[in-house]
């Protein structure tokens, strides 16, 4: 007898918490997966710069790469002007 209690409150735990896994889960495939996924491809994505790349910065200024350091990169933004931004406020290549 006190064995089948035991496992009836085994089971009752296991059903109490069945719910938490399945949201833990649910979270993982729809939340966390795609946001890595998206910051894979951003990292490779500045990996790949390279001078005379057309890029947008993440504050909408669009220019051409002139010069790559390691977290620094020279944008030529009209005739005669070019800023240093760093590769991290890369955007987007056009």
């Amino acid at each position: 007898m006190v064995f089948l209690t035991a496992a009836a409150e085994q089971g009752n735990v296991l059903g109490l918490f069945m719910p938490f896994i399945i949201m833990l889960g649910v979270f993982y495939v729809f939340l966390i997966r795609p946001q890595q996924k998206q910051q894979k491809e951003r990292q490779n994505m500045l990996n790949a710069l390279k001078k005379g790349d057309k890029v947008v910065t993440i504050g909408g200024i669009h220019g051409e790469i002139t010069a790559l350091k390691d977290d620094v990169i020279t944008l030529r933004i009209a005739d005669k002007v070019e800023i240093r931004v760093s590769r991290s406020g890369i955007g987007r290549v056009v």
